[in-house]
């Protein structure tokens, strides 16, 4: 599991998917407080990392909401990021599968996960471990305060 001082280094991890993506810009502090968020309260979520030689090379996020079209705890797969220096190597597929086992463990029923609509790399990545492309599409609207 992962602790307030693993906060830096998933910062670093979070730098490198959000300069790819669209929607998402990187910005230390917020990234931060929403690790910090999910590590201190396990309602929440959880983070689950991979280590190589004792460093963090990979991450990802599971976040829990109810389903009321199951009647039951789900969780939502985000930040599933690896490490340039390890990708390839097959720790991002092992990451996602021990995940996978824990959400199962934690009694998620359901795993929804978002990418970029051209992210075709990582479209091919979750088909290969068993997502299925929905039929729903996803609106957003910021709430300004």
């Amino acid at each position: 599991m992962t602790q307030t001082s693993d906060i830096p280094v998933l910062c670093n991890l979070l730098e490198s998917l959000f300069s790819q993506e669209a929607e998402f810009k990187p910005d230390r502090d917020l990234q931060a407080q929403g690790l910090r968020s999910v590590i201190e309260n396990d309602n929440v979520g959880d983070i689950l990392v991979a280590r190589d030689n004792g460093n963090i090379v990979a991450m990802v996020n599971i976040l829990y909401t109810v389903s009321t079209a199951l009647g039951a705890r789900v969780g939502i797969l985000e930040n599933m990021v690896v490490s340039d220096a390890v990708r390839g190597s097959g720790i991002g597929s092992q990451l996602l599968e021990q995940a996978l086992i824990f959400a199962k463990e934690k009694g998620c029923q359901r795993i929804t996960l978002l990418t970029d609509h051209d992210n075709t790399l990582a479209h091919t990545f979750y088909q290969k471990h068993g997502f299925d492309l929905s039929t729903v599409v996803v609106f957003r609207q910021t709430l300004d305060f």
